[in-house]
């Protein structure tokens, strides 16, 4: 395992971490401060995470064993930007109440990390096509 394909499992691992961390803080910390609509919100941002994640991670599994494939490369990538874009906007619209600065911006951001969400699970497609015609070769 190279040193990028370990890059990638160790991003894997600290999301993981957050994840767990984020959806305790807001299962605790923040229920009683957020209406149940911010809550859902900020729930489907820990749901969408860990479920990103757990790509990430299989992606780094795949970069294993196929470390020259720019395609689960990508993937791994875009899964990154999507959880930060997707699922940080989702924290931030949630808790917007109780943060200082204006987070209106954010908004826009939501759909641009789902874009990215898709574009890694079609990356991943592509990276596995590829596998397939390289054993076919």
């Amino acid at each position: 395992m190279n040193f990028n394909d370990k890059k990638f499992f160790r991003l894997a691992a600290i999301l993981g971490a957050l994840t767990v961390a984020i959806g305790a803080f807001g299962a605790h910390g923040l229920k009683p401060l957020l209406s149940a609509y911010q809550l859902e919100i900020f729930e489907k941002g820990v749901q969408y995470q860990f479920i990103h994640v757990l790509a990430l991670l299989a992606t780094a599994i795949q970069l294993q064993n196929s470390p020259d494939n720019v395609w689960f490369r990508r993937a791994a990538w875009l899964f990154f930007a999507g959880i930060i874009a997707f699922s940080g906007s989702l924290y931030l619209l949630a808790c917007r109440d109780m943060i200082a600065i204006p987070v209106g911006w954010v908004g826009p951001v939501t759909p641009l990390g789902g874009v990215c969400f898709i574009a890694g699970w079609m990356a991943l497609f592509a990276g596995a096509k590829q596998e397939v015609n390289h054993t076919k070769s």
